[in-house]
């Protein structure tokens, strides 16, 4: 019978190639055999988002449990957090984001504006029945919060670089 690594590394090339259904079943043997091993669940929903029967919380599901084994998982919190601003749970990538920026604070800016321009793009779909000007510019608002933080920089500062 094929180890752990045997099985992730057989379950990678089957996502790799694009077979979900089948990385997801190798996956589900790696959880099964290694209930302690963030990879398996993290793999069993980056192979879902393939699957458009998985139903969302199932996927959101698996990243929090990966995310919890291993909470110093940067790979994993951007992940999630990006899965977050897919499916509208905004609050949850904003958090998962900024974690993100906690863990890997050298690299902050790229997570920053990563949630920044994430964000900026989802919302207005998500938000689409309410969309108005004030709505767009609570959206924008947050979007520019976030770019500013990534460029560490303060509001006046960028308007007097602007002006």
């Amino acid at each position: 019978m094929p180890g752990i690594d045997d099985t992730l590394q057989e379950a990678e090339m089957l996502l790799g190639a694009g077979e979900t259904k089948k990385a997801m079943a190798a996956y589900e043997k790696v959880i099964k055999a290694a209930p302690g091993d963030p990879r398996g669940y993290f793999g069993k929903a980056e192979s879902a988002l393939g699957e458009p029967k998985v139903s969302v919380d199932h996927i959101l599901e698996w990243y929090k449990k990966a995310i919890e084994l291993d909470p110093k998982n940067v790979f994993y919190m951007t992940s999630y957090g990006n899965f977050c601003l897919d499916v509208g749970k905004f609050q949850d990538a904003e958090t998962s984001y900024n974690k993100a920026t906690e863990l890997d604070e050298e690299n902050a800016p790229q997570y920053l504006s990563e949630f920044a321009i994430g964000y900026f793009m989802k919302a207005p779909v998500v938000y689409e029945k309410f969309l108005d000007e004030k709505t767009m510019d609570m959206i924008r608002k947050k979007s520019i919060d976030y770019m500013l933080k990534a460029l560490d920089i303060t509001p006046e500062k960028a308007k007097q670089l602007m002006g």
